[in-house]
């Protein structure tokens, strides 16, 4: 039991380690002001519960998939650190993937968000 217990605790421990190196990468960092941007106008708005679930797994969204893609990048980095097209398409594929989720958040946003900031105009 408690070498489970240690095991777990080392997951976790990995997993804020990728966290860090998650959150050195320029675009992460870009998401995550974005993130709490919109979560301090969240708290501004007066959000309902509902509300605040759409936001959050948006906002999960886009952070896990820019996790993803970093670690996709790092991983075909490693394995093709010569200029590729098929490490290029990788890349550029977990790239998209960012993008479709992101401008799903920006809808979200904006169904969320945009009726709360028309109102106040």
């Amino acid at each position: 039991m408690l070498a489970a217990m240690r095991a777990v605790a080392r997951s976790f421990g990995h997993a804020a380690r990728g966290l860090r190196v998650l959150m050195a990468q320029r675009n992460a960092r870009v998401h995550l002001v974005a993130a709490l941007l919109v979560l301090v106008l969240g708290v501004w708005l007066g959000l309902s519960t509902l509300e605040w679930a759409l936001v959050s797994l948006a906002i999960a969204l886009v952070i896990g998939a820019e996790a993803l893609n970093t670690g996709i990048e790092l991983a075909v980095n490693l394995a093709q650190p010569e200029w590729h097209a098929v490490a290029r398409d990788a890349k550029d594929v977990a790239a998209a993937g960012v993008l479709v989720c992101s401008l799903g958040a920006v809808a979200v946003g904006g169904w969320v968000l945009g009726p709360k900031l028309w109102a106040l105009i």
